[in-house]
C-alpha cells in the first residue's frame, strides 16, 4: 500500500509499505494491506512504518489527521 506523510511545510515520506502503525488519540493502531476505509485523529507520537525489507522505520509527529482510502493512507501531520 502507498503511505504518504505530509506537513504544511514538506513531504516526511512517500513510498509503498506493509505495515503502518499510528499513534490514535486512544493508543496505537495499525493498518495494513487493504485496509477499510477510514479517518481518524492522531496524537502526539511516533509512527512506524515497514517496507518489503521488513525493516522499523520512525516518524515523529505532533498530532495531525489521517485517511485511509484505495489502499493509500495519508497522514496530514502537525
Amino acid at each position: 500500500m502507498k503511505l504518504e506523510v505530509i506537513t504544511p511545510d514538506t513531504t516526511l515520506f512517500e513510498g509503498e509499505v506493509e505495515l503502518v502503525q499510528l499513534p490514535g488519540l486512544d493508543g496505537l493502531f495499525e493498518v495494513l494491506n487493504n485496509h477499510a476505509p477510514m479517518i481518524a485523529a492522531l496524537g502526539k507520537g511516533r509512527i512506524k512504518y515497514q517496507q518489503q525489507d521488513r525493516k522499523d522505520h520512525f516518524l515523529e509527529i505532533n498530532g495531525g489527521v489521517l485517511e485511509v482510502l484505495h489502499n493509500k493512507v495519508l497522514v496530514l501531520a502537525e
